[in-house]
């Protein structure tokens, strides 16, 4: 039997994997989220977003260099595995196959439903729910779950049985997210300037909304979830053509595309509200001002379709994961889970086996973070807690590039890596400061579930 994928993703596609995947439900929401952190100090707002693309931007920069020297089977486990160990890649592998992927998309499927049913309580106010709308039908209802599963099993599905097809539809929701952000930048900026509410904005602050404590700090915080993405992409490198040229392009390219793109909607947006009402409810109030209240309710379309190619993208990483470490003969059942498909050329036991881990993430979120019937110890936001573990497990790796790599220019050696290491740091602190004793909770958990890891380790 035959056990190595496929080249079969071009350029374009890996472009719209690091973009699609960035831009997902985080730029829509976390504009709001900033401003409420600076009292809509539009100008400190601005310098959070270029400050966390630049951490991301140097993160991708070195991965970007690392894609062109290491290449196996994932490129994230490929990278540890080179230049930390056999060890160290093992378990950089089992914590995206257990705990980021996963939970990033169980999480991304429950967005997505919650906005598939806005559109539609929006566009049919009639429309009957168990819980109405108004009530928190929306984010808790009956069948806001009962359709985050079927975004989860849907998206699974397309992934294990038809896995161009996923490509394809990776390709075509994110050229669909960009419509609503490409018309909010231009029309925006446009309608703002115009009227003279874009230079109000940027001159003063919201007038009742005061910053919180070190508002920049905090401000930037915020930008982690909405940057967050970009390396799933690097665990395909085995099914990219041409994996060593196109995959640090697409890293480079997608990542210049996602800066822009969050700079110009987050100045377009100021264009279209006030400080004040951006604040009290959101990009929504500005489309609704310059498109009219039905184009304003499609945004909720958009960003449902947006947060369902963020999650297609999860679930194209998270199926290959657990193959991943397989394919060296490492983990539980690696002759199973290092089995593709003859047909279909997918991992279908691993995808089996991160249907399962998604699907018990989905429904911890769901009695830690939406329900509540959990708030006791072990109850964390498994989404922010994940990527800020990520950008902590990336440090190592950092390090050991500017060690090992001697023939490198200063440039790629020391410099993108130095800027790396201090925005991971950056990013970790700030989860400190901003989830408090729930770190040491999810560190536990995190502990119990790498050293659970281990056992399966040869």
């Amino acid at each position: 039997m035959n056990n190595k994928l496929e080249r079969k993703y071009g350029l374009f596609t890996a472009i719209c994997m690091v973009v699609g995947i960035v831009i997902g439900s985080g730029v829509f929401f976390k504009a709001q989220t900033i401003l409420t952190k600076t009292g809509g100090n539009m100008p400190l707002g601005i310098l959070a977003w270029l400050i966390g693309g630049i951490i991301m931007l140097a993160c991708l920069m070195t991965f970007s260099y690392m894609s062109q020297k290491y290449e196996r089977v994932n490129g994230l486990v490929d990278y540890a595995e080179a230049l930390v160990g056999p060890k160290y890649g093992y378990l950089m592998g089992w914590f995206v196959a257990t705990l980021y992927f996963p939970a990033m998309a169980a999480v991304l499927s429950w967005v997505s439903a919650r906005y598939t049913l806005v559109f539609i309580t929006s566009a049919f106010p009639g429309f009957p729910m168990i819980i109405p709308a108004e009530a928190g039908g929306c984010i808790i209802g009956p069948e806001c779950m009962v359709l985050t599963l079927f975004y989860v099993c849907m998206t699974y599905g397309i992934n294990a049985l038809a896995p161009r097809m996923a490509g394809k539809i990776q390709s075509s929701t994110t050229v669909i997210k960009m419509i609503p952000l490409a018309l909010m930048a231009v029309v925006g900026l446009i309608v703002g300037l115009t009227s003279g509410t874009l230079q109000q904005n940027f001159a003063v602050p919201a007038p009742n909304t005061d910053p919180v404590s070190n508002p920049l700090f905090a401000a930037v915080c915020a930008t982690a979830f909405a940057y967050e993405g970009w390396i799933i992409a690097t665990s395909l490198n085995a099914e990219i053509k041409d994996s060593k040229k196109n995959l640090p392009r697409a890293l480079v390219i997608g990542g210049a595309v996602i800066i822009a793109t969050y700079l110009f909607y987050y100045i377009g947006v100021a264009g279209g509200a006030s400080n004040q009402e951006l604040i009290d409810l959101g990009a929504t109030v500005a489309f609704t001002n310059i498109f009219g209240g039905f184009l304003g309710n499609v945004l909720n379309l958009f960003i449902a379709i947006s947060c369902l190619g963020t999650t297609n993208g999860l679930m194209m990483a998270c199926s290959r994961s657990i193959y991943a470490l397989a394919a060296r003969g490492r983990g539980p059942k690696a002759d199973a889970f290092a089995q593709l498909d003859p047909y279909t050329n997918m991992p279908s036991n691993a995808s089996i086996f991160a249907l399962m881990i998604t699907g018990a993430w989905a429904l911890y979120f769901y009695v830690t973070n939406l329900a509540g019937i959990w708030t006791g110890p072990f109850a964390f936001d498994p989404t922010e807690l994940c990527i800020i573990t990520a950008y902590m497990m990336y440090i190592p790796i950092f390090v050991q590039w500017m060690r090992k790599e001697k023939s490198e220019t200063a440039l790629r050696r020391i410099i993108m890596p130095v800027l790396a290491i201090l925005g991971s740091l950056f990013m970790v602190i700030a989860c400190i400061f901003g989830h408090g004793m729930a770190c040491v909770w999810y560190m536990i958990f995190f502990l119990a579930v790498m050293a659970l890891g281990m056992r399966w380790y040869k």
